[in-house]
C-alpha cells in the first residue's frame, strides 16, 4: 500500500499515510481501521462535535508509545478545514481549535492518529455557556466499573427527583460519565457549583462509596465523582471517541436498563464496549445520545442541600 495516497470525501480529496501502522499493537488494529471506524460512526458522532472546539490526543506510533494533547489546529491543514479562535489567558492571545465538523475533518485528524476526541461543553461561539453538566466517575481501585454503576444509579435517582433527565455513557476507560442537557442560558459558575453540590451530597449519603475529593489518597476503594469538568478550560472525551487501551475501546452510551443489569448481575463486562460492538449498536438503536443536544433543562438550587 502507497505511503501517501488521497480518500476523496464530500467533494474532497482528503491526505492519508501509513494505513498499514499498527495504532493498537495488542490487537493489530491498524491506522486504516481507525479511519474505517470513524467513518462508520460519523452518522452519530458528528453531531457531537459540530461547533466544539476539538482538542486532539495524538499517539502517532500507536497506544503503547508517547502521545500528546494539541489544542492549536495544526497549521499544515487542508484549508477546507474550519476553525474556531477561542481566547486563552495562559497564551495572553487565542488559540485556533479544529471544529470536526463534517467527514473530510474527521478522516484529516484521524489520519493524524488522534485517536481520542476530546471536546469542550460549550459551542464555540458562546463559550462561557456550557450546554450540558457531566460527572465523571473514576474509581479508586479496588473499586471498578461495578461501583461506578452504582453511583450512577444514586445520581439519577437525585435527578429524577429533581425532574432532570439524564444520559450515560461508558468513558471507554475505567468509569462511567453522567451528562445532565441543559441547552439552556446558563454559566459554568453555575454549572460546576451545581456538580459540586451533587458530588458533595452523594458523599455525605454514602460515605463509604463516594468520594468528592480531588485527592487522589482520598479515591480508595472510592467512587470519585469528579465535579471539576465542569470548567471552561477542560474538555472531556466525546462519545463514540476511541480510547487509547490496550483495544480499541469506545465512549459509548449505554441504557440505563444496562446499568441496571450489570449491577444485578455483577458483569462489569456488560459495560465495557469496544468499536465492533459500538457500531453494531448505533445501526440498531441509533444515537441514543442525541437527546444531550437538544433536550431543554434548566437546575435547580441545590444550596445546603442534604
Amino acid at each position: 500500500m502507497p505511503a501517501k495516497t488521497e480518500l476523496r470525501i464530500g467533494g474532497k480529496a482528503v491526505p492519508v499515510s501509513n494505513l498499514d501502522k499498527i495504532l493498537y499493537p495488542a490487537v493489530g488494529f491498524t491506522k486504516a481501521q481507525v479511519i474505517d471506524y470513524y467513518i462508520r460512526i460519523a452518522p452519530v458522532l458528528l453531531p457531537h462535535l459540530k461547533d466544539r472546539p476539538l482538542t486532539l490526543k495524538r499517539y502517532p506510533e500507536g497506544v503503547e508509545a508517547e502521545y500528546f494533547y494539541e489544542k492549536e489546529c495544526p497549521s499544515h491543514r487542508p484549508p477546507w478545514v474550519a476553525t474556531a479562535a477561542i481566547a486563552s489567558e495562559r497564551n495572553q492571545g487565542h488559540i485556533n481549535y479544529c471544529l470536526a465538523n463534517d467527514l473530510p475533518t474527521l478522516v484529516w485528524t484521524a489520519n493524524l492518529a488522534d485517536l481520542e476526541l476530546h471536546t469542550s461543553l460549550s459551542l464555540y461561539h458562546d463559550m462561557e455557556r456550557p450546554t450540558m453538566v457531566v460527572f465523571d466517575l473514576d474509581p479508586g481501585a479496588p473499586a471498578a466499573i461495578l461501583e461506578c454503576a452504582q453511583v450512577a444509579r444514586w445520581l439519577r435517582a437525585l435527578f429524577d427527583g429533581l425532574d432532570l433527565e439524564s444520559f450515560i455513557k461508558t468513558s471507554g476507560s475505567k468509569g462511567l460519565q453522567v451528562y445532565v442537557p441543559l441547552n439552556t442560558p446558563v454559566t459554568y459558575d453555575v454549572t460546576k457549583r451545581f456538580a459540586r453540590t451533587v458530588a458533595e451530597l452523594l458523599e455525605r449519603r454514602h460515605p463509604q462509596n463516594v468520594v468528592s475529593s480531588m485527592k487522589k489518597s482520598a479515591r480508595t476503594g472510592k467512587v470519585l465523582i469528579d465535579w471539576s469538568q465542569n470548567d471552561l478550560h477542560k474538555t472531556t472525551v466525546c462519545v463514540y471517541s476511541l480510547r487509547a487501551k490496550a483495544y480499541p475501546s469506545v465512549s459509548a452510551p449505554v441504557h440505563w436498563e444496562e446499568v441496571e443489569t450489570t449491577i444485578r448481575r455483577r458483569r462489569p463486562q456488560l459495560l465495557d464496549l469496544d468499536h465492533t460492538q459500538v457500531l453494531a449498536r448505533a445501526a440498531r438503536d441509533g444515537d441514543l445520545f442525541a437527546p444531550v443536544l437538544s433536550l431543554r433543562q434548566r437546575l435547580p438550587a441545590l444550596t445546603g442541600a442534604r
